[in-house]
């Protein structure tokens, strides 16, 4: 049986994919200034399942699931966390965290082209002028002539772009797949199982593991913040969001993560927040609300009662 959906929990989810998650491009670009990107992403997420399953234990809940839901798991977690996050904490070490969350701005884009390509969902005549903006709006982005300049930022623009793929792949991959009924437990098992697979990417990449007492302070925090609420909170409310609202409506965390996180940037690293940056912002946010919302064009709507 499926869990029942609390108009409560939903709001709070919302709220922690929105600004939790949005400060996360903060907290992982100080971190990964420091420590290898995926040695970073690997700790944090096989701590925070193991975290998950001692509290789920103290609980009385059962961590118990199938071969079918482990593999299952497994999959989400290469999908969202092995390669959808821990490349862009790599990519990072390149780009500012503002640019990589305004870059990924363009999740809904993404995720609705391949609704239509996977599963055959017509596009709304918003949806298509979403998706116009969404393209100048990347243009606008990736085109500055600062940003080119920088050593491996055209690298790390592409990579994030990858990301952006296996994050949406991954989205309709789990409204749709058997995985454990409890959110929690769900997210315990693809954390761990990423961070595994994360681990045998640091060992294959040759990267220098280090303990935490040789960290910096402002690294310390930084993983403990990742942990409990980029992780935990965070990643379980936005497993419990797409079982319970759309993918769709999931992706629109887009709208406040670029924001949250361009504000961070520019009050904690200084980085510079361009006149273009922020024209390609609106551009991109105005297209990711075209693509989300209800509304439909008059002219169109009368012939298009059936497109989604």
């Amino acid at each position: 049986m499926s869990q029942p959906k609390s108009k409560l929990l939903i709001v709070l989810a919302f709220f922690s994919i929105y600004v939790i998650w949005g400060s996360t491009y903060l907290l992982n670009k100080i971190a990964v200034m420091e420590l290898p990107p995926f040695m970073l992403a690997s700790i944090r997420f096989t701590v925070a399942g193991i975290l998950i399953f001692g509290i789920a234990k103290t609980m009385g809940i059962s961590i118990k699931i199938t071969k079918k839901q482990l593999l299952n798991t497994m999959v989400a977690g290469f999908l969202f966390l092995t390669f959808g996050n821990g490349v862009v904490v790599w990519a990072l070490k390149y780009v500012d965290s503002g640019f990589a969350a305004l870059e990924i701005s363009a999740q809904p884009l993404v995720i609705l082209i391949l609704m239509r390509i996977l599963q055959g969902k017509k596009i709304q005549p918003m949806s298509l002028i979403g998706v116009a903006l969404g393209i100048v709006g990347i243009y606008l982005l990736v085109s500055q002539k600062q940003i080119i300049a920088q050593e491996n930022s055209i690298l790390g623009m592409i990579m994030i772009f990858a990301c952006m793929l296996s994050w949406a792949y991954g989205s309709l991959f789990v409204g749709k797949a058997d995985l454990p009924n409890n959110y929690f437990i769900n997210t315990g098992y693809q954390m761990f199982t990423g961070g595994i697979m994360l681990f045998i990417a640091s060992l294959a990449f040759g990267e220098r593991w280090s303990t935490p007492n040789v960290w910096s302070l402002d690294v310390q925090i930084s993983m403990v913040l990742l942990i409990v609420f980029g992780s935990i909170v965070a990643f379980t409310s936005f497993n419990y969001l797409l079982k319970a609202v759309s993918p769709e409506k999931v992706a629109t965390s887009t709208y406040v993560n670029p924001i949250v996180a361009l504000f961070l940037g520019w009050y904690f690293l200084d980085e510079a927040i361009t006149v273009q940056s922020v024209l390609a912002a609106v551009i991109l946010l105005t297209g990711v609300y075209f693509i989300n919302t209800k509304k439909k064009l008059v002219l169109f709507s009368r012939f298009n009662r059936k497109q989604v």
